[in-house]
């Protein structure tokens, strides 16, 4: 089959499943289906021969050019248009000259809409319904057209900052910027503004149906809250009274609603045609869905159930890194304009949105305009938390399992020393933790908040669900309080539901203090919320930025009292670090390890009995770097003897290699994969030694080490470093330029057609060559000099810098 041959078939495919008819000209039917597609129709002289003439309800309504797998489709647009004029006057149209067209690789495929007031091509998923394009015909003005005409914004109860995000905005929409980007502060009403702007989209700009993605479930509800409560500007009546909003609690798609709130994950179900979701994965923020997949998520296909217009724009609303990955899938499926919502926008966002920042309102500004409350840092230092401890050999220690936290005990032969990386991980100290505490207890009311009598509101993370349990246990005691006064919050709540909890800590007077690890560290509103309280590093500075976040809305002083009546007015919120989290460097990291709720010793069974699924593979890779870093260096050399010379190190690294996701499917050859995990699964002894080894760094509870304090007050170097996000972020965009334009480029191209390593590696060794700056010129023109044939999608301006390679 010639590629000619192989892209008309997929085209084929393609039209069948969007609910066309593909017939050939000698045996037309036009009544055969609501769309026809015809094959090879000869068009007026000099207009040539078509690929695919589209009718609708029996009339002419747009062409196809087929092209051949790799074509650079830019290229087709002329000849592509000159068949929508050329149509033979005997033949029925909608309008002449025709009013779409489409060129087409059976894999990429390109739209036109001739009745925009600005005509220009784009990339869609696959074909429009015939349904689809009739009601395009049909419309007295196109989407396009309606945006540069919207009426002047009533600004009512809008916030100056919300004035200026919604003006930009929708001269971004009319210009037809497929992308545009918000970034409001955190607390400062970014969800509201979308409210507005989304009425005026539907009521104004002739939009059918929007789609509002939160960053997880429980914050559905509180964009739901803000729909209902929304007084339109025009009579007063409330959003919900006009339109339908669903909030996606199901994987069924309420044909009605005009807004639809829900998680991305849950949209990537219900593509793929899933009944139902699992209800964790759709509380999991987009920061920690990609690690707690089981499997990596396969390609997005059509459905003809959810086609690609079904929404006309999609805001996306904190969703963080979880669109830049697999998840770009489900963006890219729909023919929607997409405009994003962000308190901490990263290098990778802006590449994403094309660089266009339509509003910059950073947190100090809202602070100046009274939308923000400021913050200060409160640093505590112990003893243990900075250089861990040593237990003397002779005593009784108790060894707890992380999972079941089933203890059982043991007298120390020799001395156990541990240092503070292991703290909460391979050894908890109950003194460490209650010293922590008792210092907060004690300075709360002398120095944090002096003067106040109730525990103001507190949001503590912790390491892990085990962690937040030791902290909830010994927060009970060290306030001598009962359990309505300190409550975790986490995935593994149980009885009370965590929502029904996250709503008693934001309404009711108790808890006064809460515990959590992930759930409430992005987007959830707590108005009250006065102490954010660090037990735990975090590495991503945008994560960090966003647990902060907590912490600054304002509330008014009824609302406030309301729920802690010693309080007259929330003035500020108090960073309390016990962990030098401020004072850290951080960076955007992906993590490794994919399957952290499966066992060790099952995943090397596995392998053993032949799994090679490259998330079992990757999470095995994970485990054995973790134990690396974990083990002495007599444990080392003992598994790299049991192993056959293999280092845990270079046994994570060739794993990793051979399941590399940016090499081609030929290069994750069964030799390859079987060759890197060879020695650990023909090697029982080697698998039985690893898991002994594992197995003995189970978390020992230090009962004896007694903890002091090393320093408890407000630190001024710690609050500038936590202040160290960037200021202003058109600067951000001008410094880290090159950065950013590589992601654009790569962001800009399908994600089923996204760049590899192996096709950009030798642009990427030319472009490491002295000088390291490279203009846009100049990228090209090494571009230029490559060999084509051994990159996808010859004649594709590709600019790239390796250092970006995400």
């Amino acid at each position: 089959m010639t590629p000619e041959e192989k892209a008309r078939k997929q085209i084929d495919s393609n039209l069948d499943r969007c609910g066309w008819t593909v017939q050939d000209k000698s045996a037309l039917n036009l009544s055969a289906s609501r769309g026809v597609a015809v094959r090879e129709v000869t068009m007026k002289r000099g207009h040539g021969e078509v690929d695919y003439l589209l009718y609708a309800d029996g009339k002419a309504i747009g062409t196809i050019e087929a092209k051949p797998e790799g074509w650079t489709l830019h290229g087709v647009e002329e000849q592509s248009a000159k068949y929508t004029e050329g149509l033979p006057s005997n033949l029925p149209a909608w309008r002449d000259p025709l009013p779409f067209c489409y060129e087409s690789t059976g894999t990429e495929t390109h739209f036109t809409n001739k009745l925009d007031p600005v005509p220009r091509s784009r990339h869609v998923f696959v074909f429009h319904r015939p349904e689809t394009l009739i009601e395009l015909v049909q419309q007295p003005l196109q989407v396009n057209e309606r945006l540069r005409r919207l009426p002047s914004l009533v600004s009512g109860n809008l916030w100056p900052a919300q004035i200026i995000a919604i003006t930009n905005l929708e001269k971004s929409l009319a210009a037809n910027k497929p992308r545009s980007l918000i970034q409001m502060a955190t607390g400062s009403g970014k969800t509201f503004t979308a409210v507005n702007f989304v009425y005026r989209l539907i009521k104004h700009g002739g939009a059918k149906r929007i789609l509002f993605l939160v960053d997880r479930g429980n914050l559905g509800d509180q964009t739901l809250k803000e729909f209902q409560q929304f007084s339109t500007p025009d009579d007063g009546r409330k959003f919900t009274e006009l339109y339908n909003v669903q909030h996606l609690r199901s994987n069924k798609l309420d044909s009605v609603s005009r807004v639809c709130i829900g998680t991305i994950q849950r949209l990537y179900s219900m593509l793929k045609g899933e009944a139902e979701l699992d209800e964790e994965l759709d509380e999991r923020s987009g920061y920690e869905i990609a690690e707690s997949l089981y499997k990596e998520p396969v390609p997005v296909e059509y459905n003809p159930a959810i086609p690609i217009e079904t929404f006309d724009f999609i805001i996306t609303d904190e969703c963080h890194r979880s669109i830049y990955n697999l998840w770009r899938q489900v963006l890219e499926y729909f023919d929607a304009t997409l405009i994003g919502l962000t308190a901490t926008p990263s290098k990778q966002t802006f590449g994403f949105f094309q660089q266009n920042l339509v509003m910059e309102y950073n947190h100090e500004k809202a602070v100046a305009d009274g939308v923000n409350v400021n913050y200060e840092v409160y640093r505590i230092r112990t003893e243990v938390t900075e250089h861990g401890s040593k237990i003397d050999a002779g005593f009784f220690i108790d060894k707890r399992d992380r999972l079941t936290r089933k203890k059982r005990w043991e007298q120390l032969d020799e001395a156990l020393a541990y240092d503070a990386g292991q703290l909460d991980r391979d050894v908890v100290s109950d003194d460490q933790i209650r010293t922590v505490l008792r210092t907060f207890r004690d300075k709360l009311f002398t120095e944090v908040f002096p003067g106040r009598t109730d525990v103001p509101k507190t949001l503590i993370f912790a390491k892990d669900d085990s962690h937040a349990d030791d902290i909830v246990r010994i927060c009970r005691e060290v306030f001598d309080k009962g359990n309505e006064f300190c409550q975790k919050i986490t995935y593994r709540t149980t009885g009370a539901r965590p929502k029904d909890l996250i709503a008693s800590f934001r309404n009711s007077y108790h808890p006064r203090i809460a515990v959590t690890v992930d759930m409430i560290a992005t987007g959830t509103d707590i108005k009250p919320l006065e102490i954010v309280f660090f037990m735990r590093s975090v590495k991503s500075l945008g994560f960090f930025e966003q647990m902060k976040g907590r912490g600054v809305r304002v509330i008014s002083d009824t609302e406030f009292q309301a729920v802690t009546p010693d309080a007259k007015s929330k003035t500020h919120f108090v960073i309390v670090d016990a962990v030098g989290v401020c004072e850290r460097d951080k960076t955007d990291s992906r993590p490794l390890e994919r399957k952290p709720n499966v066992k060790f010793e099952k995943l090397l069974e596995a392998v053993a009995l032949g799994n090679r699924e490259p998330d079992t593979v990757t999470s095995l890779a994970g485990r054995l770097a973790r134990l690396d870093r974990e083990l002495d260096e007599s444990g080392k050399q003992e598994l790299t003897k049991l192993s056959g010379g293999k280092t845990l190190k270079e046994l994570s690294r060739d794993l990793l290699d051979a399941m590399d996701p940016d090499l081609t499917p030929a290069d994750h050859s069964p030799s390859m994969v079987n060759q890197a995990i060879a020695p650990i699964a023909t090697k029982p002894d080697f698998r039985n030694r690893l898991i002994e080894l594992q197995r003995a760094a189970e978390q020992t509870i230090d009962t004896v080490t007694q903890d002091k304090v090393l320093e408890a007050g407000y630190s001024q170097s710690a609050l500038e470093a936590a202040k160290g996000l960037v200021r202003s972020f058109e600067e951000f965009i001008a410094e880290h330029r090159d950065e950013i334009i590589a992601l654009q480029t790569l962001y800009s191209r399908p994600y089923h057609h996204r760049l590899t390593f192996k096709e950009i590696k030798e642009l990427a060794d030319v472009i490491e060559k002295p000088p390291r700056r490279w203009t846009t010129e100049r990228l090209w023109q090494a571009y230029e000099k490559l060999d084509k044939s051994k990159v996808r999608g010859s004649g594709r301006r590709v600019l790239f810098r390796w250092s970006v390679l995400p």
